[in-house]
């Protein structure tokens, strides 16, 4: 279970923070408004920067939660 787990931080994780870097790069040099967040959320643009923060936590949480195989030893 762990490993699921880990996969999903992981994967919400990378949409976060893709997420929050296109619409801060969208409202910081375009002025206009890409992706899906801002119809969720109304932020400033460097709200955005946090939000790719919060990805970037979330992609090195389910990393670490990852179950390791078990090194097997050769009798």
């Amino acid at each position: 279970m762990r490993t699921t787990i880990g996969y999903t931080v992981e994967s919400i994780g990378y949409v976060a923070g893709a997420q929050g870097l296109v619409s801060f790069a969208s409202q910081t040099f375009f002025g206009t408004e890409w992706g899906w967040l801002h119809k969720v959320v109304d932020l400033p643009s460097t709200a955005y920067l946090g939000i790719v923060a919060m990805g970037l936590a979330l992609i090195v949480g389910g990393v670490k939660t990852r179950k390791t195989p078990q090194r097997q030893t050769v009798a």
